[in-house]
Order: C-alpha cells, then structure tokens, then sequence
C-alpha cells in the first residue's frame, strides 16, 4: 500500500497522520519533501504511525533525519499511537529515547506545551564503528542504532572518505554497505586498510528488512564479532 500522508493544524503543532507502508524509495522521499514543506512556517510536528503498516531500516533513518531536520530549525518532532511492531523496533534500535512518543494526539499535542525534558545520553561502551554505505537513510538508522547500543559511530557514503576517516582514526570494526565501488586505486587502497581491522558486510537485503529484524541481526553480528576477536 503507498504511503498516505493527512495533515491538519492544531494550534501551533502540525499532526501528520502516516497511512501504508514507510520504506525506501517514493515513500521515504514523500515523508521526507511533505516534513520540509510543513517546515517552511511550523515547527511543530507530531507523526501519527497507528497505520503504518511496515517500516524497514530506510524508514526508520528518515525518521531520524527528519527529526534531526527539525530541532536544526529550532522545532521538534514527537510520535503518537505508535504500533506495536514499530514500538518493539524502537526499543530495540534503542531509539525510545531519542524519539518522544504519545498513546494520542492529545497527549502529543500537549507535550508542546510543557517544558522539555532532558535526554538520556547513551553509555559507552568504548568500540568504535565505522559504517560505509551509500544509503543516507540505512546510514542514519546505523548510526543511531549503534550510537543507542554504546558505539562510537563515524560514517560515510562512500569508500574515498571511508579510506580517509581509516587514515585519521582507529576503529574497532568496519561494516561496508553491499557493491561499494570506487576507483581500481581506491578500491584496493581499501582492502588493503581493512586487513587489519574487523570487516563487516552488510548485505543487500537490510535496507528491505523489517527494521526490528535487520537492527536485531545487525547487533548481534557485531557484539559476535568483536566477541570473537576479544577472545
């Protein structure tokens, strides 16, 4: 089903109620370009996800950066009537806190009106990750995902800059995106670099996953990996 996207005004905060399927591709860019338009004269924002149907890892980074679009502008972005499924992603992804949600409008529309509370920040864990992948949306579901879970994360879109953060800094583990490509130079440049770190792919299917199920496997792998090399 594709994405439809209802909004109405209450007072000084947008709702946008959110019905269908949120994932890559026209959805993502619908959400994305519709929350920019809303952006030009409002800055509050609530996102209503009762039905949602499905959000895989390219949905989730939207979200992410949708919100981080927002507070840029001095706004913010809170969630309503989140489904069970999407709720269980949240947790899981470690996202519950940096996402506000509400059981209703209501409460949601109210929350605009008190003060904000203070985030939690996320307790290290003293590993760092560097995430290479030309997705900028599965890049920021990562990023957040890992940053949740205790990681320092860095990142990049392309193999070029993933070289050259290599080059600056030491990291932990390394986890490339599938075909990422680059000049024959670079490219070897590359290997040669990730012979001495833990590699990591991500295969082509996470950015279509489910997002609960592609941050479940993703963690997993990377706590087995590190595991295995601290042995």
């Amino acid at each position: 089903m594709k994405l439809q996207l209802e909004t109405r005004e209450v007072g000084r905060v947008t709702i946008i109620r959110c019905k269908g399927r949120l994932v890559s591709g026209s959805e993502v860019e619908a959400l994305r370009a519709h929350v920019a338009h809303v952006l030009r004269d409002r800055r509050s924002i609530v996102l209503h996800l009762g039905e949602v149907a499905f959000i895989d890892s390219s949905g989730l980074g939207a979200m992410v950066r949708i919100l981080t679009s927002t507070r840029q502008v001095h706004g913010d972005l809170k969630l309503c009537d989140v489904p069970e499924h999407i709720r269980k992603v949240l947790q899981l992804s470690h996202l519950t806190k940096l996402f506000e949600a509400h059981e209703s409008e209501d409460n949601a529309v109210a929350a605009f009106y008190c003060k904000p509370v203070q985030a939690e920040q996320p307790v290290s864990m003293g590993r760092s990750v560097l995430c290479i992948d030309r997705n900028v949306d599965v890049v920021t579901y990562i990023r957040e995902l890992l940053h949740r879970a205790g990681y320092d994360v860095h990142t990049s879109n392309n193999l070029r800059d993933g070289l050259l953060l290599m080059r600056v800094s030491r990291f932990d583990l390394v986890l490339v995106g599938a075909d990422m490509t680059a000049a024959p130079a670079t490219e070897k440049s590359f290997r040669d670099a990730c012979d001495k770190v833990l590699f990591v792919g991500l295969g082509p299917e996470f950015s279509t996953l489910e997002a609960g199920q592609a941050a479940s496997g993703l963690l997993e792998k990377i706590a087995a990996e590190l595991q295995n090399t601290s042995n």
